[in-house]
């Protein structure tokens, strides 16, 4: 048996693929007044927790910062960091279709619908 510590004041760690960053670049352009893209974590759905992703002028003050290309600021809202540490945020698109993916190894289930996980 092995004992695991938490920190709850630990770094997310989380990543953005090229595709990511490259979508969320675009979003920004057209939001010039937007400073960076923020996830946050809300209770909701029929798993218990979703993804809340919006574009903010001014991030919170208890925010981590993470600079995943040199005009590409995520923002993880602090009481989101253990739900999403180590997460991987990819995008990809298929015809007509698009879609924000989070690769969340903290996530144990997910609902049928993809909206919503539990940890």
């Amino acid at each position: 048996m092995s004992i695991e510590t938490y920190d709850p004041n630990a770094a997310a760690d989380v990543t953005m693929t090229d595709a990511a960053i490259a979508h969320v670049r675009k979003l920004l352009a057209k939001n010039a007044d937007k400073q960076g893209v923020r996830l946050a974590v809300k209770k909701s759905g029929c798993s218990g927790f979703k993804y809340d992703v919006e574009f903010v002028e001014k991030p919170a003050e208890d925010d981590q910062a993470i600079q995943v290309a040199d005009d590409v600021t995520l923002y993880i809202a602090a009481d989101a960091k253990a739900y999403v540490r180590g997460t991987e945020i990819d995008f990809s698109k298929e015809g007509l279709n698009s879609t924000i993916k989070f690769n969340n190894p903290n996530a144990k289930d997910l609902c049928g619908c993809g909206e919503s996980f539990s940890v």
